[in-house]
């Protein structure tokens, strides 16, 4: 403890040593009870922070899928496991690339490592099975991409130790960045595992692309909900972005705002995609059509939201089969970053595309279509819209993305909603076997 010049003055000083003697052992006895005090407090604070900071588990996850959340890796290193992840990485045909895709257990990354690796580019995955939906869902994706020889290893973009050495077993020439926490609504439950993976996960990944040498080319995966309380329809690259609805849109911009610094000051080629509701075979739970479906089946109700005034909610939806080939359009048209081992030596492409289907379909419309499709009627339960981050509607502009790689979605919600409906009951059955 550092003294002020107040306790040195000679006026504190008493006039006998004996006197002296038992103010000095008071004072060092209230100095260390004070001391000893402070330190469980601040021990307490501690304590407290780390406790509040440990993700809380979704509804119906189990305690030990909540491992699954943590940096640490199942294991990773060694011969074999540098072996299977070169192989993994072999490019089989001309001009191919080697692109590590993280959230490669994810529904958009299943998809788009599958594409990748049919025209025969090299592919590693990464993800970390956190237990945000039914991590089994995951492993089973995992499955079907370890049958076509694509290898996912299981790790946290936040583990540093282990992007390097990725990159030092595999000189990847992009990076396909996917992984994210998804969903608008959760962030009011778990706002730590937003900042934890879409903005310290992306600075991390970035950290270690810069370095790399060479610099992959990097595409990721932003969000239409970066236009949050926009009004002006069709949402336009141009379009203001500063209004965020959710923390998730607002995590979603904040990464916009980080790969503008990397592009500019190392010169990693970046590429954001605002992805617009996609849906589609081997999707997300957490999805309005999926978890329709479910409760359709099941007979349970289904909450079908109205805006102000009875106004309707529309989404753009976007099937899967349409939004893989925009990601592949913006990988195939990447520029190659101009740095190399942290340092800029020019300046390096920077883009954002909307990839979306461009005709908003109300909520209420995509019910109907699945109760044809399913044979159900559903048990329509309308609510207002709460303020737990959703908007009214969506509505991409995509005319930008058309241009620059020929993106033009080709996948009406009637075709798509049947090709997932077909799915679901291929993997799930008719409804009639327990909540998944």
């Amino acid at each position: 403890m550092k003294l002020s010049s107040s306790h040195l003055d000679n006026n504190n000083i008493p006039s006998t040593p004996g006197k002296f003697k038992i103010q000095r052992f008071r004072w060092h006895y209230s100095s260390l009870a004070k001391l000893t005090f402070w330190s469980f407090v601040f021990m307490g604070l501690i304590l407290v922070f780390f406790l509040k900071s440990l993700p809380t588990s979704p509804p119906n996850s189990t305690p030990s899928d909540l491992s699954r959340r943590s940096l640490k890796t199942k294991s990773w290193g060694g011969p074999g496991w540098e072996k299977r992840v070169k192989s993994s990485a072999k490019i089989r045909s001309p001009n191919g690339f080697s692109v590590l895709v993280t959230g490669a257990a994810g529904f958009v990354g299943t998809h788009v490592s599958a594409a990748l690796k049919r025209r025969g580019d090299g592919v590693v995955g990464l993800d970390n099975f956190n237990n945000y939906y039914d991590p089994s869902l995951k492993r089973a994706r995992q499955s079907l991409l370890e049958r076509s020889g694509i290898f996912i290893v299981e790790g946290d973009i936040n583990d540093v130790v282990l992007l390097n050495k990725l990159f030092q077993v595999v000189p990847f020439t992009h990076v396909m960045h996917l992984a994210a926490q998804a969903g608008v609504r959760y962030a009011m439950e778990n706002p730590n595992s937003y900042v934890h993976s879409n903005i310290a996960g992306f600075v991390n990944l970035l950290e270690v692309c810069k370095n790399a040498n060479p610099q992959p080319a990097i595409v990721w995966a932003s969000s239409s909900s970066v236009y949050g309380l926009n009004t002006k329809i069709p949402f336009s690259e141009k379009d203001r972005t500063d209004q965020p609805a959710s923390l998730y849109a607002a995590t979603k911009k904040a990464g916009e705002e980080i790969a503008h610094t990397y592009n500019h000051i190392y010169g990693l080629s970046l590429t954001g995609l605002r992805f617009f509701t996609v849906y589609g075979p081997w999707g997300r739970p957490d999805m309005a059509y999926f978890f329709f479906t479910r409760d359709i089946l099941k007979g349970k109700s289904i909450p079908i939201f109205e805006g102000a005034n009875h106004g309707t909610v529309a989404r753009d939806f976007t099937y899967i089969d349409d939004i893989v080939k925009g990601c592949l359009g913006a990988l195939d048209t990447a520029e190659k970053s101009t740095g190399s081992g942290g340092k800029k030596k020019g300046s390096a492409q920077l883009r954002v595309f909307n990839l979306g289907n461009t005709s908003p379909v109300p909520v209420s419309d995509l019910v109907s279509i699945l109760e044809r499709l399913l044979k159900v009627k559903a048990k329509r339960m309308v609510m207002k819209l709460p303020r737990n981050g959703d908007v009214q509607f969506t509505h991409a502009n995509i005319s930008f993305a058309h241009r620059e790689f020929g993106y033009k979605p080709t996948t009406d919600l009637q075709t798509g909603l049947k090709k997932f409906v077909r799915w679901y009951v291929s993997y799930y059955g008719s409804g009639k076997k327990d909540d998944h």
